[in-house]
Formats: C-alpha cells, sequence, structure tokens
C-alpha cells in the first residue's frame, strides 16, 4: 500500500463532494440538470504489459455526466415562461452565437424580441403579418405588437325560423278564406308593414361598425305567383344605420316605393328551397347585395364582390319566428390584449376585437448525445463535435416534447439522494485519508529500526 491511492482515493472523494455540492446549491434553479461522478481504476503500464497480479495505483474520475431527466412542471404567473415536458432544449442567439437552454423564463425586451435574463433571443419560426409561418430557418421571435387591421364585411350567415302562420301584411281581421288583403308598402318605421325583422353588424374598410337590418314580409300568392308551385316566398327588405337601400347598393329616398334585396323561397315542408337572386348557380340558398356607407370608408363595402347572405338550415315552421344563428366575418381594428404558447409551440395573440393571430412558433433542439454537450453556465449549454448537430423542429414532433406555457421546469436535483450521496463521500474521504495515515505510520516503523 503507498500514498498513491490515498492520494487519488481524496482526490476523487473531494470531487464527488464538489459535484454533490454544486446540485444541492442548484436546487431551485430552473431547467438545471444535476451531474454525477463517474469513476475509473488506475493501473500502471509496463513495457512488457499488465501483470496478472498488478496492484492497482487508485482511481480517476472518468466523467461528470449530467443527468437529463424530466424535472417537476411547476405554474408561474408570467405567460412567457414556457416548460419543456420531454426531450429537447429551447435554441438561444446571442449575436449570432446559438446556445441551448432548459430554462424557460422569459420576457420582452423594448424591441418585443423574447429574451431570457441574460438577453440571450429566443429562436423560432416567424410568422408574416397575415400569420402565415415561414418554417424555414429559426430566427429570433419578434412579437408585433402592431393593431391588427380591420377587414371589411364579406360574408354573412343566419340561421333563423320564419313563423308559418304569419299572414301577409295588410289582410283583414278577422281572417276570411280566401283572405282580404289590403296591399301595404313597405317602411321600416311602419311595423305593420312587415312581419318580422332581425339585425347584423358589419364592418366597413375602416373598421368602423354599421347594423344592417333585414325585414322579411311574407308574399302575397295571388298577385304574386311563386317561382315554384305551392312553394311560400318571402320578400327582404333592408336598411343601413336606418336608411333604406337596394340590392345594388343604392340608397333609396324615403318617398320612393322599396325595392327588396331578394326573395327566400320554402316549401311545404318548411325547408328552404332557395334564394332570389342567388348569390351564385352553385350557391343557391345565398343573396347577394351591397352595402353603402357615409363614413368616409370604401363605399360600398366589398367593393370587390358582393356581399353573401348565407340562409342555408334557415326553416319555415309553425312556430314564432326566431334566430338561431347570426354571423358575420368583418371586424373593426383591434390591440393585442395577451398572447400563449400552445404546447405546439405556436404563440397565439388575442386582440381586443376578439380576433386571433399567430405571432410565431417556438423551435425546440434535440441531440444524439446530449452529455457531449459543453456547459457554459447561466443555465446553457453549447453543441460540440462530441454531442452532434442539433436537430430542430417544432415542440410535439418526433421526439421532441411538448410545451406548457406559464409553467417552468423545476431543478431535477434530488435532495434527499444527494445528501445521501454526501454521507457516502464523506465516509470514502474519510477512509482514503485513514490508507495514508496507516502507511504512514508504517513509513515510521521502518524508520525506527535500529
Amino acid at each position: 500500500m503507498g500514498f498513491q491511492q490515498g492520494l487519488s482515493g481524496l482526490n476523487a472523494a473531494s470531487k464527488s463532494l464538489d459535484v454533490i455540492g454544486n446540485n444541492i446549491s442548484n436546487a431551485n434553479t430552473v431547467g438545471f440538470k444535476q451531474a454525477q461522478v463517474q469513476f475509473a481504476d488506475v493501473y500502471a503500464n509496463s513495457l512488457s504489459g499488465a501483470s496478472a497480479n498488478a496492484v492497482g495505483i487508485g482511481v480517476k474520475v472518468s466523467t461528470i455526466a449530467q443527468q437529463f431527466t424530466q424535472g417537476n412542471i411547476s405554474s408561474t404567473n408570467n405567460p412567457l415562461d414556457i416548460a419543456i415536458n420531454g426531450n429537447g432544449f429551447f435554441r438561444l442567439s446571442t449575436n449570432g452565437a446559438v446556445t441551448y437552454s432548459r430554462n424557460g423564463q422569459f420576457q420582452l425586451d423594448k424591441n418585443g424580441d423574447i429574451v431570457n435574463a441574460q438577453g440571450a433571443k429566443l429562436t423560432g419560426y416567424i410568422a408574416d403579418s397575415n400569420g402565415v409561418l415561414s418554417t424555414g430557418s429559426a430566427a429570433p421571435i419578434n412579437i408585433n405588437t402592431a393593431d391588427i387591421a380591420p377587414a371589411q364585411t364579406s360574408k354573412i350567415s343566419g340561421v333563423m325560423n320564419l313563423d308559418s302562420r304569419e299572414y301577409v301584411p295588410g289582410t283583414q281581421k278577422p281572417v276570411t278564406i280566401p283572405p282580404v288583403i289590403t296591399p301595404i308598402a313597405f317602411s321600416p318605421t311602419d311595423p305593420t308593414s312587415y312581419n318580422k325583422s332581425t339585425s347584423v353588424t358589419v364592418f366597413d374598410s375602416l373598421g368602423n361598425s354599421h347594423v344592417v337590418q333585414t325585414y322579411y314580409v311574407r308574399i302575397d300568392p295571388v298577385t304574386t305567383p311563386p317561382a315554384v308551385a305551392g312553394s311560400i316566398e318571402w320578400n327582404v327588405f333592408s336598411t343601413v344605420d336606418g336608411n333604406r337601400f337596394d340590392a345594388a347598393g343604392v340608397l333609396t329616398p324615403p318617398a320612393s316605393p322599396a325595392t327588396p334585396i331578394g326573395k327566400l323561397a320554402f316549401d311545404n315542408m318548411g325547408k328552404l328551397i332557395g334564394a332570389n337572386p342567388p348569390y351564385a348557380p352553385t350557391d343557391p340558398r345565398a343573396l347577394h347585395f351591397r352595402v353603402p356607407v357615409a363614413s368616409g370608408a370604401v363605399t360600398p363595402i366589398n367593393t370587390t364582390a358582393n356581399i353573401r347572405f348565407d340562409y342555408t338550415n334557415s326553416t319555415q315552421f309553425g312556430s314564432d319566428f326566431s334566430v338561431s344563428s347570426m354571423k358575420q366575418d368583418g371586424f373593426t381594428s383591434g390591440k393585442l390584449s395577451k398572447f400563449n404558447t400552445s404546447k405546439d409551440g405556436t404563440i397565439v395573440g388575442s386582440y381586443t376585437n376578439g380576433q386571433t393571430k399567430v405571432l410565431g412558433q417556438v423551435v425546440l433542439a434535440s441531440f444524439t448525445n446530449p452529455n457531449g454537450l459543453q456547459s457554459l453556465g447561466d443555465n446553457q449549454w453549447a453543441e460540440t463535435s462530441a454531442s452532434g448537430q442539433s436537430l430542430v423542429g417544432p415542440p410535439n414532433s418526433g421526439n421532441l416534447g411538448a410545451l406548457t406555457a406559464s409553467a417552468t421546469e423545476d431543478s431535477n436535483t434530488d435532495l434527499t439522494g444527494e445528501l445521501v450521496s454526501m454521507i457516502t463521500a464523506q465516509r470514502v474521504y474519510q477512509a482514503n485519508a485513514q490508507t495514508i495515515k496507516t502507511q504512514d505510520q508504517v513509513l515510521q516503523t521502518i524508520v525506527n529500526l535500529r
């Protein structure tokens, strides 16, 4: 027994205590991965080769391997905090230098870039002004906080039931067979000139809202025979902000007769046969019309094409008039109010006008040998030849993990296990110190020989 074995044992135990201490000190570091010391025995070489009875000369540190196991996920109040649940690393860029991290504590800088505490920018796929992602090479993600532009209304979709028990306006009471009808000219200010009405808000090119009111008037089949025998037809009149207009988008003076924007026809089973004139031959259940506005915006609304008013699934049953659905596709301008990151890394912004838009997508990077990465500090690693090249892709695809927004990944340090390992390392250190002490006593005995 010599001093070499004991000294190497002290050094190895000391290195083990260093690693354990580092693990414990980073127990609260977000995204930290604990390390483990791996040892190897040491034998002396000679020109004739190693002897079968050779005695080892101690121990050495073979490697310090990080354990890339999953840490617990903890919720936070920061929508930019992101946790990786599974394989992968965040890809960061600092002045073009790319690093990797599991720490998902991010924030917006003054330029709208998503950065960590050290100013490294989170990279991913960039979205254009329409929210379309460019899935080529990854680049720093910039959150565009500009207002979303307004969109003109081009489509209206309504589902309603027109009461089949309604009479033609002007029908004398009590009703006789055949009924006696005194024609009444339609007027939006005369409730007796129409059966029912409903409204929808539309938007012009500047994002101004306008109320389009539609009025439904049952047609006398005697004076105006239906196009399809046995069907029941309804005239559809309309106003915008209280002003009458025709299907061509021309305002109708109050003194002039009102012109309907179209007709709806139902069969004797209450089903919608079609609209006249139809939006298109292949779209027979939708009317087409134009809405004039006087707000300084483009007039009529949606000048490139007629507005499509789809009545598909509307009915005419013997029950009260009702509107089940009324939707349109226009909207006013809006400010970015919040954004959230989905599990596939897509960052979706929500605007004050109720619209949403894709702002970008976070990417993750994986490595064939994560233990080959070089630790840089600040919870970051660098790619090396030992780690292999990074494989970049969207989260929740391939072998990449999913993302959790408003959350961070805790350190994977096992405090209980580390404290037990510390006791073991301490005992190993003491035992190696004892071998040195014993060797010293043996030498002292030899020195004292007479």
